[in-house]
């Protein structure tokens, strides 16, 4: 009796403890490495490139062993993990982006990762581009790293710069800027053969051109909706009067998926436009032979303050405390300098770290592609992402205000004015929670 009372009891300590570890991805023995799953929603060259990093960093080691998990895409990382944390068995990194990441860091399903970068002392968080370190920063605490970044810039073609005579430096102002498109574009009659740029359709551009101008999304209090200010009014009515009366600037729109997009990026491939307004993450589509890279511009009397994002890598608050640790040791390795700029060179994004501009292979792919620095350039004095308190009813406001300025051509001033209403009265209902 007393050996089945002792073998009952030791079937129970061992379904606690199979069911203990099921809560995490955690697997290891008592001497063998850490073994946790990386969730990513990337695929073709990019996915290739994180089990590449993968397999680096557990070849570097013998306390962890990292498993990436491809999924979907970013919408479905976030769906998977959601579940994941209601099942309570979750992953020990995940790869998030800035809004969902804040969201869930908010919602207390995000491990802070502050004590483990205290106690590092080779982390050196001041290393990071701020812009992106931010994005992670919520109340004092980081909930995430930075693991590469974006951010849109101007690419403009080489041959009619030189052709026309203008220098790069042009295009440092909005106003110089528009004086340059001018020059640019060409007519025949009524008709536009070639545009002095194109921007790409949606709000995004504008946004950017905006904040350039001193331009709040909220005032100080977060209790009032600014993008009706004559700042944003100023930056929007400049595209509107662009595109539908000067016809120095194009769009396009509607079409399948990122159909828009591809199509802006041809208008300057095929000389129908002198440049475009495009993501860092283009540049392994593009022809430097043709193009060049420029940040985007400020105005006059105020510094280029264009949004720059980040993807963030984050650790759930469920795994164990040796997951997290290991998963910081993974995180940490992702974003040192020699591996975000082989992320840069292979990608396009945009290192997180300043000093990988001082890495070796870095600054020899740069010497001979230099559009790869300005990015990186602009992302130093970019402005992190909007958080919209709203769940983003403001950013939905502002999409329908872009399309009226930018395809139906309604002016600024009523377009913002009745995007402010609309977002006015949804923010209205959170502060009032």
């Amino acid at each position: 009796m007393f050996t089945r009372k002792i073998g009952i009891f030791s079937l129970i300590v061992l379904l606690l403890v199979s069911m203990i570890s099921g809560c995490s991805s955690e697997k290891s023995s008592a001497n063998g490495p850490v073994e946790i799953e990386f969730w990513y929603g990337l695929g073709g060259k990019l996915g290739e490139n994180v089990e590449k990093r993968i397999k680096e960093f557990n070849a570097s080691q013998n306390e962890v062993k990292v498993k990436g998990v491809a999924q979907g895409s970013y919408d479905e990382t976030l769906q998977k993990l959601q579940a994941a944390i209601a099942a309570k068995k979750v992953p020990a990194a995940v790869l998030l982006k800035n809004d969902p990441m804040d969201a869930f860091a908010k919602k207390g399903t995000l491990a802070p990762l502050t004590k483990y970068i205290k106690e590092d002392a080779d982390f050196h968080p001041e290393d990071f581009v701020d812009a992106f370190y931010q994005q992670g920063t919520i109340n004092g605490e980081q909930y995430a790293l930075p693991l590469y970044g974006t951010t849109q810039v101007l690419y403009y073609r080489k041959d009619m710069f030189e052709k026309a005579g203008i220098a790069p430096e042009q295009l440092k102002t909005w106003e110089s800027f528009a004086e340059v498109t001018k020059q640019l574009t060409k007519k025949s009659g009524d008709k536009t053969e070639v545009y002095g740029w194109a921007p790409m359709w949606g709000p995004d551009n504008m946004i950017d051109a905006a904040l350039s101008n001193g331009a709040k999304y909220l005032s100080e209090d977060g209790k009032k909706v600014l993008v009706d200010s004559p700042e944003w009014v100023k930056a929007w009515e400049f595209f509107r009067k662009g595109i539908q009366e000067d016809k120095t600037m194009t769009i396009h729109h509607d079409g399948q998926g990122w159909e828009y997009w591809y199509k802006t990026i041809d208008d300057a491939m095929q000389g129908r436009a002198a440049g475009y307004t495009g993501s860092s993450g283009d540049q392994g589509d593009l022809d430097f032979s043709i193009l060049a890279a420029y940040p985007q511009p400020g105005w006059e009397g105020h510094q280029a303050a264009p949004h720059a994002g980040a993807q963030m890598g984050a650790i759930p608050v469920l795994a164990s405390e040796k997951e997290k640790k290991a998963a910081f040791k993974w995180l940490k390795f992702f974003t040192n300098a020699e591996n975000t700029a082989d992320w840069s060179i292979n990608s396009g994004y945009i290192p997180v770290r300043k000093s990988a501009q001082d890495v070796p292979a870095y600054k020899e792919f740069a010497e001979k592609n230099p559009q790869i620095n300005v990015p990186l350039q602009q992302a130093q004095i970019a402005t992190p992402p909007f958080v919209d308190p709203t769940g983003g009813k403001i950013y939905d406001a502002l999409v329908k205000a872009a399309d009226k300025v930018e395809i139906e051509g309604v002016s600024a001033e009523k377009a913002l004015k009745d995007a402010q209403k609309e977002a006015q009265r949804a923010l209205d209902k959170v502060v009032k929670k």
